[in-house]
């Protein structure tokens, strides 16, 4: 492995880090369903833009880890993750041949994909009730992927990532 593929891996995992802090973070018990996911957000990121370095595993592995950190059942977020990040990897071309306004509405709907499947795994394994108010996530999510999408794609490029 080179040093600038070293360099890279670095950076990846940093902001993975900077990820699961931001989602770990608390917040007022109003807003709480208005958090946006940093985690799945920053992972779709990467997986579109460098899927041959992040993928299915390296989304698994994150969501393990935001599972440990939450505290919640392990492997829920995990599963979701996973999921997620295969229908990105495996259409990766058709979506960044998209507008930031399409990848928006595209990433809207896999968060809202990926609200439901943390659902459902939940309620398999425990008692958990469907909360509609944890919805307003996903409009948030839409409102962030722009700007996040932005913002990765300077650093990725600035720190020359690949």
């Amino acid at each position: 492995m080179s040093t600038s593929q070293a360099h890279g891996r670095i950076w990846i995992w940093l902001s993975f880090i900077f990820a699961l802090i931001l989602q770990a973070a608390p917040w007022p018990g109003e807003l709480e369903p208005f958090r946006p996911s940093w985690v799945l957000l920053i992972t779709c990121y990467w997986v579109l833009a460098l899927p041959h370095r992040v993928n299915v595993g390296t989304a698994l592995i994150i969501g393990l880890l935001w599972d440990l950190i939450l505290g919640s059942t392990l492997g829920v977020r995990g599963l979701m993750m996973s999921v997620i990040a295969y229908i990105v990897a495996l259409n990766f071309r058709v979506l960044r041949n998209l507008s930031l306004g399409q990848q928006a509405i595209v990433f809207a709907l896999l968060s809202l994909a990926g609200k439901l499947i943390e659902f459902w795994a939940e309620y398999l394994v425990s008692s958990v009730s469907f909360e509609p108010q944890q919805l307003w996530a996903v409009l948030l999510n839409f409102i962030l992927w722009p700007w996040l999408f932005l913002l990765l794609r300077r650093i990725r490029r600035k720190l020359s990532i690949r």
